[in-house]
């Protein structure tokens, strides 16, 4: 069973967070690389477990104008529509 995921460690800088193991950041057992995974809180800040992603049909896509619109080819007021 994989360790519970700390959201705001005192230290995360002190720890490599790219396996369970979570080794100190001097001495990575896993293989990992040759550098220490960072915790998410030191790339994307402290509210980083509260960001949710984009769902579908959200507000970009609703603001985006929609191509089977038929009312996106009427006639400009003035003659000039589209050939």
């Amino acid at each position: 069973m994989a360790k519970k995921f700390p959201l705001r460690p005192a230290h995360p800088e002190r720890i490599c967070w790219g396996c369970d193991k979570y080794c100190p950041a001097g001495a990575t057992a896993c293989g990992n690389g040759s550098d220490r995974t960072p915790h998410p809180a030191e790339l994307f800040g402290d509210d980083w477990h509260a960001w949710q992603p984009p769902v579908e049909g959200g507000a970009a896509e609703a603001a985006s104008p929609d191509v089977d619109d038929p009312s996106r080819d009427a006639p400009v007021a003035g003659g000039a529509g589209p050939r």
